[in-house]
């Protein structure tokens, strides 16, 4: 991910965490009462109704603990993490920024292992290969753990009302899913036709430069492409070669096209480039477009406002048949983490394994949020709200892929350097037309990645480019990569 500098001179250091977030304790009795109050930083804004309600239970069962919350808008998140380091002004606990690598945060000491606490018994509550060396334990030290399953991460969402409206129906009247890339062109086409260009087909919000990577996400995948287009770091790669290969995987090339056809019809919402994804939400709400693309974060906000007239599908693929790849996550994981230098850390890791409770993931998948890392919690039979169900119903798109950390951990120490112009810049420059050539563009940016990625290979001893390679990855099925393989 880049990183751009957000406040300048010293005054702006200690203030970064007021000028960009949103702060909040839950502002009831046990709070003020707390003799010990913990900073918590996170970027979650359409879950911030699960944090609250957490902060709430968690004060009454800890009646000398005051949790006071910031959100950090997603795309600063980073950078406002570094800047809290480098002016002394990190918080107690925090949800782990993407970058830099995990490995850099630990070397540079932001985090504190957990072990006083995360016990072999308390892992043992977790799936097994929960921790892993080189994902979320760190030279035999555990810095985090895993809060959610694997899970698609991304779906195209369609308006119940707009399809309709369109004609887009079965002959029960329920609404036409389309599950290919000639069936979401269709379901374009109609809309577009039978609302006399009042109701656009397709709308995303790209203010903060990365919404149109999910879009090339979603749909390359389906075709058969494993790298994520939308993944920072080295998780985006295509794992088979180990290399990336936005210039010569055609998948990417064919879904930008598609884009620029949909775009050329002016099948898009005029304003995507500017508005921000909560508008583009809000419009999608109102029935401004039809299609969308994004994640169950977009549900929560939804609920709320009562809107429940839509459905949602994944992975569509070029022709019928099954999705040729999936969504991939990686054993162990990350969720928050504990400053190194709180003066609270007893405090601290109360709200962490707080977080980390089952009961707290139980209520995280009953607010509709995401899927448990308790797969005890993830029942398909408890889950009442149609769209989010329709979302549990598509866990088997998403499965455990390659990491070559498993393989070998020293790669944990491959600091990758952000690329800039990055495949974010690249979309945006193709559908506003600045950049004319797509496979130039895509070619260019192929070979800045690979070359920053050999260039870190070379200052990491003991690893090579095969770390990264698994040429006998299955796209459709879950790989486990054992020590020494």
């Amino acid at each position: 991910m880049s990183r751009r500098t957000l406040l300048r001179g010293a005054a702006g250091l200690a203030g970064a965490g007021a000028l960009a977030g949103c702060s909040s304790g839950n502002g009831g009795s046990s709070a003020s009462k707390a003799s010990t109050t913990i900073t918590y930083w996170d970027w979650y804004a359409s879950q911030a109704g699960w944090v609250d309600n957490e902060i709430k239970l968690f004060q009454e069962a800890h009646p000398g603990i005051a949790v006071k919350k910031t959100t950090q808008v997603s795309d600063k998140y980073a950078d406002l993490v570094s800047l809290a380091y480098r002016s002394n002004n990190a918080p107690d606990i925090l949800m782990v920024p993407k970058s830099p690598q995990l490995s850099q945060q630990i070397s540079q000491s932001w985090l504190m292992p957990l072990d006083k606490w995360a016990t072999d018994s308390w892992q043992g509550r977790f799936p097994e290969n929960s921790f892993v060396e080189g994902v979320d334990v760190f030279g035999g030290k555990v810095y985090t753990a895993p809060f959610a399953a694997p899970a698609p991460s991304l779906q195209l969402y369609v308006h119940h009302g707009v399809f309709k409206d369109a004609g887009l129906t079965n002959d029960d009247g329920s609404v036409k899913l389309p599950k290919t890339w000639d069936e979401v062109t269709g379901a374009a086409e109609a809309i577009a036709s039978k609302s006399g260009g009042k109701v656009a087909p397709f709308g995303f919000g790209n203010s903060t430069n990365t919404t149109l990577a999910w879009w090339l996400d979603l749909f390359v995948r389906g075709a058969g492409t494993p790298g994520g287009a939308a993944v920072g770091g080295i998780d985006g790669m295509d794992y088979r070669v180990g290399k990336w290969t936005f210039g010569t995987d055609r998948n990417y090339l064919d879904v930008i096209n598609l884009l620029l056809e949909w775009k050329n019809k002016n099948w898009f919402y005029p304003n995507s480039m500017s508005i921000s994804d909560e508008q583009a939400r809000a419009f999608f709400e109102r029935g401004r477009f039809g299609m969308t693309v994004g994640g169950v974060w977009n549900q929560p906000e939804w609920t709320k406002h009562k809107f429940t007239d839509y459905s949602l599908v994944t992975l569509p693929t070029p022709s019928a048949g099954d999705p040729k790849a999936l969504f991939y996550g990686p054993p162990g994981g990350k969720f928050v983490a504990v400053n190194a230098k709180t003066p609270h850390a007893d405090e601290a890791w109360a709200w962490f394994e707080w977080l980390y409770s089952p009961d707290a993931g139980k209520r995280w998948v009953e607010q509709g949020q995401g899927l448990s890392v308790y797969a005890k919690n993830n029942d398909p039979k408890s889950v009442t709200f149609a769209p989010f169900a329709q979302y549990v119903a598509m866990s088997g798109a998403a499965v455990v892929g390659p990491q070559p950390t498993i393989r070998n951990p020293k790669v944990a120490a491959v600091q990758l350097p952000g690329v800039k112009p990055d495949i974010n810049d690249v979309l945006a420059g193709v559908y506003t037309g600045q950049l004319k050539d797509p496979q130039a563009a895509l070619n260019e940016l192929t070979d800045k990645m690979n070359q920053a990625l050999g260039d870190a290979i070379t200052k990491a001893p003991g690893v090579s480019p095969k770390d990264f390679t698994f040429s006998d990855w299955d796209l459709t099925k879950p790989y486990t990569t054992k020590p020494g393989a």
